[in-house]
C-alpha cells in the first residue's frame, strides 16, 4: 500500500527516485484532461522550470523540448471525454495521473503530486501545494501535460473549427459559451460539465 502524506511546501526527497505529476485541463468544457509524470536528471537540468500558467506559450514549447531531451524519463498521458463523463472529472484526472506514472520507463519510489488529492499508485506519494511552483519536477510535468493538451485543442480546432479552440482552448470563456450557443455541442463536449448539459436541454 503506497504511502501518502500532505505537504504545503517542498519535502526532501534527495538520493530517492522521484517523479513529479501535474495535470492539464480539469476545468475546460471540451477535450481530455491530461497529466504528465517527469523523473529529472540530476545530470542534465533544465534551466528555468516554472508553473506552466507562468510561462509563455513559446517558452513553454521550448522547455518541454528540453525536458523531453535531458529528463531521465517522462511520459504524458489522457483520460478521454467519455471517461470524464463517465467517472466524473477527479476520478479521469486520477486516472491520467496513474497512466502518467505507470508509462515511465523507470518505476519511481515517490510520486510527488501537485495540490492535495493523488491517484492511488504503487509508489509512495507526496502531495504538494503549488507544487508546480515549488518542486521542478511537478514544473516539468504541468509544462509537458499543458503543451500536448494544448497541441489536442489545436487538432480538435482543425476538426471543428466553429467553436475557436485555437483561442481558448475549451475553457468556459465568452467566446466559447456564444459558440456553444450557436453551433450546439460537439463529440469533444463534456456532457457532465453544466455549461454543455444546460445547452443539450435547449430544443433546437
Amino acid at each position: 500500500m503506497a504511502q501518502h502524506s500532505l505537504f504545503a511546501a517542498t519535502p526532501d526527497f534527495a538520493g530517492v527516485l522521484m517523479a513529479g505529476v501535474d495535470e492539464a485541463g480539469r476545468g475546460p468544457l471540451a477535450g481530455g484532461v491530461y497529466a504528465a509524470a517527469v523523473i529529472l536528471d540530476p545530470g542534465r537540468p533544465v534551466d528555468g522550470l516554472a508553473d506552466s500558467k507562468a510561462l509563455t506559450p513559446e517558452r513553454r514549447e521550448e522547455l518541454a523540448g528540453y525536458i523531453q531531451e535531458r529528463a531521465m524519463a517522462w511520459c504524458v498521458a489522457s483520460a478521454s471525454v467519455c471517461e470524464i463523463d463517465t467517472l466524473n472529472i477527479l476520478r479521469a484526472t486520477m486516472l491520467a495521473m496513474q497512466r502518467a506514472v505507470e508509462g515511465l520507463a523507470h518505476v519511481p519510489q515517490v510520486a510527488m503530486v501537485d495540490g492535495n488529492q493523488a491517484p492511488p499508485l504503487r509508489c509512495t506519494v507526496q502531495t504538494v501545494i503549488k507544487g508546480d511552483a515549488l518542486v521542478p519536477a511537478i514544473s516539468a510535468a504541468s509544462i509537458l501535460a499543458k503543451t500536448a493538451r494544448d497541441a489536442d485543442l489545436l487538432r480538435l480546432h482543425q476538426q471543428y473549427p466553429q467553436y475557436g479552440f485555437d483561442q481558448h482552448k475549451g475553457y468556459c470563456t465568452p467566446l466559447h459559451v456564444e459558440r456553444l450557443r450557436q453551433h450546439g455541442p460537439c463529440p469533444e463536449h463534456r456532457r457532465s460539465f453544466a455549461p454543455v448539459r444546460e445547452r443539450l436541454a435547449v430544443p433546437a
